[in-house]
């Protein structure tokens, strides 16, 4: 069968993992880049790839690589492809586009002149145009420019590899599937053990553990991959490798999931039974304040709030309690914690063992191992026990190398010679201040809100204490003329209380019944002499 050079994307700090997963597949050429992995393989290889690979985002086919340093460039180079090999008129197709250069300054413009190039090249040869779906194409495009290297691909996944197709309901912010799954093949573990999540959320981390351990491909759930609408598509070859379960191995622990939300426990166990995993997992409403020290070994990975997208009413005090219940009641196993602030991590009050860079969507984390040992650590080395192994002394030594970025440090290998991966500095620059912008903006329209709200508040407060005020002079004014209603008599008794000349001066008769009754001169009118009252209430109170 004939083979072709793949890429498969991941995450910014899980390049070695997933290499790994593809030497065990049986790839060959395999280079890690920045967020990808390149390597070899054949259809079969490629269909694998999509099934079986825990911690790949997509998996592309690269079908032509140019170099350009303008749009009419890049035009040219896709209008001279025969697109006869991959599309029709009947077939729809979309391109999405990955830009790093100076050349191109935005990544949609790139994407319209790839749609534009391959609608004239059938236009001009049938006088006709396939269809463009965005949403839901039969084939999709992906162009990667890195300064002038340009390559195009062909993408096999569709949707995104993370969205396994087990995941029925889900809790503010879940962590994506791949780097959950990432996470727990960093540690090392494969079902060894049993392993605890004391703060599950939607039982991401649970669920992905259970199917490492199982050994159950995280694609078996999935409904649809984009190289099924292919023209080389084989079904038969697919077939075999879906149902293919000889790889699959039982799992003779278990795995335990907390969380303090008993909606979040409520999510997770719908997600467990749809993953079927549920006879692996015990999920169970628990605050970490009652987490007690485990009957078995165990080992501990989970992803507490940060403070960004979810929080706690005291996030210091809950990584406090974290570190409390890891020093008193998990001595003798090892934790893994993902965080992004320094000053959370400090809460935790034990020294990690190790440290690895990761990304949790656009924020820059840390993935800390922390032994637990019970005593001094002479003692414990004295006892033949390792607090760092040779593999976590390479990965600190390498860490020390990344460049410092906000309170942690990039969690990259650079490599220059990689130009189709490589990301330049600019480009990290301009993101850096595009995200603090957001965040900037974020906090101020919120503020701009508490402020308007409070000036609503005022405000309305005080039209509501000025019409108060305002009602209580006129209660006490019409008090006071019916104690005095005496001293003057109707005019329907044919006297006239009222004399022509103060009533001139006063102004026109229609106002006289709007005016406060004045028990000094006995009669309606201000003490300005001439002075007409509003209409319409100000706010004013006139004496």
């Amino acid at each position: 069968m004939e083979e072709f050079k793949l890429i498969a994307k991941t995450f910014q700090g899980l390049e070695d993992v997933l290499a790994k997963e593809l030497a065990g597949l049986g790839a060959k050429d395999i280079a890690p880049g920045r967020r990808m992995v390149s390597f070899t393989g054949d259809k079969e290889l490629m269909y694998r790839a999509n099934f079986s690979l825990r911690t790949a985002i997509r998996v592309l086919k690269p079908i032509a690589n140019f170099k350009a340093n303008t749009a009419d460039e890049v035009y040219e180079a896709v209008k001279s492809i025969d697109w006869n090999n991959y599309l029709d008129l009947n077939t729809s197709f979309a391109v999405d586009s990955v830009v790093y250069s100076e050349d191109f300054k935005h990544s949609k413009f790139v994407a319209y002149k790839v749609k534009d190039a391959i609608v004239d090249y059938f236009r001009e040869q049938t006088g006709k145009r396939p269809n463009i779906s965005v949403t839901n194409p039969d084939i999709k495009f992906n162009m990667h420019i890195a300064e002038d290297n340009c390559t195009l691909s062909l993408d096999s996944s569709g949707e995104s590899l993370h969205k396994r197709g087990y995941r029925e309901a889900t809790v503010d912010s879940p962590i994506n599937e791949v780097l959950a799954a990432g996470m727990i093949l960093l540690t090392g573990w494969h079902g060894e053990c049993d392993l605890i999540d004391p703060m599950c959320g939607s039982g991401t981390i649970a669920i992905e553990a259970a199917l490492i351990a199982r050994n159950m491909a995280p694609g078996i759930f999935r409904k649809k991959y984009a190289f099924e609408n292919w023209k080389d598509f084989d079904r038969e070859l697919f077939d075999h490798i879906y149902n293919d379960d000889s790889q699959e191995k039982t799992f003779e622990h278990h795995i335990y999931a907390y969380d303090l939300d008993k909606n979040a426990v409520a999510v997770a166990q719908r997600n467990a039974n749809a993953a079927g995993v549920a006879n692996d997992i015990t999920i169970v409403a628990q605050p970490i304040q009652q987490f007690k020290q485990p009957a078995e070994k165990s080992i501990m990975i989970t992803n507490p709030p940060y403070g960004e997208r979810i929080s706690s009413p005291n996030l210091l005090g809950l990584y406090r309690t974290l570190g409390d219940r890891l020093k008193h009641q998990f001595v003798g196993n090892e934790a893994w914690i993902i965080g992004y602030r320094e000053e959370t991590f400090e809460q935790i009050g034990l020294k990690p063992s190790l440290k690895i860079p990761l990304f949790n969507g656009s924020l820059d984390c840390e993935f800390r191992k922390y032994q637990i040992f019970d005593g001094k650590l002479e003692n414990f080395r004295a006892q033949g026990n390792i607090l760092k192994t040779e593999e976590d002394k390479e990965r600190n030594a390498a860490k020390r190398k990344l460049k410092p970025h906000h309170d942690f440090k990039q969690a990259a290998n650079y490599d220059e010679e990689d130009l189709e991966s490589e990301i330049p500095e600019y480009i990290r620059i301009r993101h850096r201040e595009f995200v603090q912008n957001q965040l900037r903006d974020t906090r101020r329209n919120r503020y701009d809100d508490y402020d308007k709200k409070d000036d609503d508040d005022k405000r309305r407060n005080r039209r509501g204490d000025s019409r108060k005020e305002y009602g209580n002079y006129r209660n006490e004014k019409e008090t006071d003329s019916f104690k005095n209603r005496d001293n003057y008599s109707s005019p329907r008794q044919g006297q006239n209380p009222y004399n022509k000349d103060k009533r001139n001066e006063r102004g026109s008769n229609s106002f006289r019944d709007r005016r406060p009754y004045d028990k000094d001169k006995k009669a309606y009118g201000n003490k300005d002499k001439g002075r007409r009252p509003n209409r319409r209430f100000n706010g004013r109170n006139d004496d």
